[in-house]
């Protein structure tokens, strides 16, 4: 844990970064993760803490650290949850970047100076969102937990992000760092029954804007059983699903070939189906399927035909790959590039 300094922090001219932190009961783990914010050295930055509504020690603590520590601002939420917490806290942000933080985990410091740097690079100012490779403690995580964190922190480029964002979220919110305008321009968070931070990525990428990734581990992503990611609604498949395509549908109908091409769903078994559901309540049916398995092709799946892979004809088909065995998105993804298949362009993959 970092050690405060006992005398008040003198009053910066300019906040360079604005570090939002929602805490709602969380008194046990709160003091290690703005230590870690405020041990950040030669960043002029304000930490917005928003008390979400708690019924333990957290507001007297961030009370405690504000008078010791002029940076630290308390704000007081009313136990709406992250998203309207987060904007609060926005809203009064006087930095010229936005950077997110959780009340249990634990930053570099040298993470906001590196996200800054790089930021300085992006002349154009096309960079939505820049995240970090993040590293876990705490509970022991599964193995699927695993595969995910590896598939998270392998993606660093504009355009690795850009192709997997369908399959899951590919940043690690509480290491990610945004231009506060950008932040506003697209709305802020929106707050519903899905994930927020996954909406704001996807919205990000509507925009035209790229998702990128640090290749350091400037995050400690703390693991329990009680977290969100294990509990939370919004994080279902069906809802995770739904936050897809309700994104994925309207990219797809204004594809500028849509009009002409076929919309081929690549995958027939239950993860196929359930997608196809999906895409049909947003309007955008599927015209066929494509399977592997000799038993599906030619059958009839919700109105459209089976056919072999075979039968896709690049400049003719659109293809959605939703193929939930481990290791068969990589054997699709090789197969439709081998037959010049533009991933973006003539397909998609999803999860």
């Amino acid at each position: 844990m970092a050690v405060r300094s006992l005398t008040a922090t003198p009053a910066q001219s300019h906040v360079r970064v604005s570090v939002l932190v929602p805490a709602r009961n969380a008194a046990d783990t709160l003091e290690a993760a703005l230590d870690s914010v405020l041990a950040t050295p030669d960043v002029p930055l304000e930490l917005l803490v928003v008390d979400d509504d708690s019924r333990d020690e957290t507001r007297a603590m961030v009370e405690g650290i504000a008078s010791r520590d002029r940076r630290v601002r308390l704000l007081s939420g009313v136990g709406r949850g992250i998203a309207a917490a987060l904007n609060q806290a926005l809203h009064v942000a006087q930095g010229d970047f936005v950077a997110r933080m959780d009340a249990d985990d634990l930053s570099d410091p040298a993470r906001l100076g590196a996200q800054l740097d790089h930021f300085a690079l992006d002349a154009s100012e096309r960079i939505g969102a820049l995240g970090t490779q993040v590293s876990v403690f705490g509970s022991e995580p599964t193995d699927g937990f695993r595969r995910f964190l590896e598939w998270q922190n392998g993606l660093l480029t504009a355009a690795e992000h850009a192709r997997d964002l369908f399959i899951d979220s590919p940043l690690c919110h509480p290491s990610v760092m945004l231009r506060r305008a950008t932040l506003l321009a697209v709305g802020g968070y929106r707050e519903g029954d899905f994930a927020e931070d996954y909406d704001l990525f996807l919205r990000l990428h509507r925009a035209g804007l790229t998702l990128e990734k640090l290749p350091r581990v400037l995050l400690q992503w703390r693991r329990h059983e009680r977290q969100t990611t294990f509990t939370d609604p919004r994080l279902s498949p069906e809802r995770m699903r739904a936050l897809k395509v309700s994104h994925l549908a309207p990219l797809l109908a204004a594809h500028p070939l849509r009009a002409r091409r076929r919309l081929v769903l690549w995958g027939a078994g239950r993860d196929g189906k359930r997608f196809a559901r999906a895409l049909t309540s947003a309007g955008q049916r599927p015209d066929n399927f494509v399977d592997v398995d000799p038993r599906k092709i030619g059958q009839t799946v919700h109105g459209a035909r089976v056919l072999p892979m075979e039968d896709l004809r690049l400049g003719h088909d659109h293809v959605v790959a939703a193929v939930g065995s481990v290791g068969a998105r990589e054997l699709i993804r090789a197969y439709l590039l081998n037959e010049g298949f533009v991933e973006g362009h003539d397909f998609v993959v999803v999860a």
